[in-house]
């Protein structure tokens, strides 16, 4: 659905914990009726296993959507960031940094998200999701062709982050065990 109108403005299918910023998410969602224009499916526990059926939906909510959202959970970064990448929709990631183990402020000080943010990741970034309302207003008015050139946009720079990070991690494998060879 690269050239299509999608039907959803965003999504976001997963596990709510209570007192998190999934649940203000929720709330917002919810607040303001953006939870009808929004594909949206949470549940309370988390679920070890992917049936057929939930990954389809999954699969289906980030083709057929605009934005997905990405709240933290443990951590600050996670696979949703990715997948929806790879299916043209735009991730809104909440950018603040969690008590899981990806990172420190007090070392990084651009912690969390990195690398993301030194490539010129093409995504959104929040810092709470009060914001979120204002995001998805603007996003109402963006016209389809502009929606189109910024999926492209968006699966081009995925290629390549893709690539570049292939060419890091073969580079430092090459440099790590050839060079331990060599001596």
């Amino acid at each position: 659905m690269l050239h299509d109108e999608r039907p959803y403005l965003c999504n976001f299918l997963g596990t709510i914990y209570e007192n998190s910023s999934r649940q203000a998410l929720m709330n917002i969602l919810k607040k303001d009726g953006n939870d009808k224009l929004c594909w949206v499916s949470a549940r309370e526990h988390w679920q070890p296993q992917e049936t057929n059926e939930s990954l389809k939906n999954y699969q289906d909510a980030l083709l057929q959507s605009d934005l997905t959202l990405c709240p933290v959970g443990v951590n600050t970064e996670c696979y949703r960031i990715y997948e929806a990448c790879s299916y043209g929709s735009i991730p809104v990631v909440e950018d603040v940094m969690t008590a899981g183990s990806c990172g420190n402020t007090s070392v990084h000080h651009n912690a969390p998200l990195q690398l993301l943010k030194s490539m010129g990741a093409p995504f959104i970034f929040i810092k709470n999701w009060k914001e979120l309302p204002a995001v998805l207003e603007k996003e109402k008015t963006i016209i389809l062709q502009e929606k189109i050139e910024r999926r492209k946009m968006l699966l081009q720079w995925y290629q390549h982050f893709k690539a570049e990070l292939k060419m890091k991690f073969t580079n430092i494998l090459e440099s790590s065990f050839l060079m331990k060879n060599k001596s």
